[in-house]
């Protein structure tokens, strides 16, 4: 007789596994690089088991460990002077199987390149709902900000990223006059 387990009793190690695929994912689009990305993810996950006693049971782990990541990204930006960018996960080609065009490939940096262009908190807002597809309430509860923070530089980040795309002069910030 075949035993099944309710991944929810596994502990938080055992559960957080399923979610790596998608802090992979994510952690490649923060930090432009596959190497960056593995040591944030693998930053993140040490990070939420040493903290494990803060996750409450029964809440949504996936947007738990998307807040230690986050917030280990932030602190690890804030000690680095200069970022770099390097090109989209080569997954998104690769994943294409030889089907893509050159084209194609041309949009997916042109893609990358206009991501990277955005300030880090449209970034991470595009990011967690767009590629996550995150509700606008776990992006805020991730991020740490009110709803409305969010919904805002989504807004603002969706449209920059729409300029970008299509070559236009992005956005300029308005003055402040005394």
């Amino acid at each position: 007789m075949k035993q099944t387990v309710d991944p929810s009793a596994a502990p938080l190690a055992v559960q957080a596994l399923q979610y790596i695929p998608r802090l992979r994912r994510y952690a490649r689009a923060l930090t432009g690089d596959a190497a960056a990305a593995d040591d944030l993810v693998q930053d993140t996950l040490e990070r939420a088991l040493l903290k494990q006693a803060l996750w409450r049971e029964g809440s949504d782990l996936r947007a738990w460990l998307f807040t230690v990541m986050h917030n280990v990204f932030i602190n690890q930006v804030r000690g680095v002077a200069a970022s770099r960018t390097v090109p989209l996960d080569e997954m998104l080609i690769q994943s294409r199987a030889g089907a893509a065009q050159a084209g194609d490939r041309l949009e997916i940096r042109d893609l990358d390149a206009a991501l990277q262009a955005l300030p880090d908190e449209q970034r991470s807002v595009v990011l967690l709902v767009g590629m996550e597809q995150l509700s606008y309430d776990e992006a805020a509860r991730v991020l740490e900000v009110p709803i409305g923070t969010v919904m805002s530089r989504l807004s603002r980040g969706r449209e920059r990223l729409r300029r970008l795309m299509q070559g236009e002069p992005p956005v300029q910030p308005l003055k402040v006059v005394k």
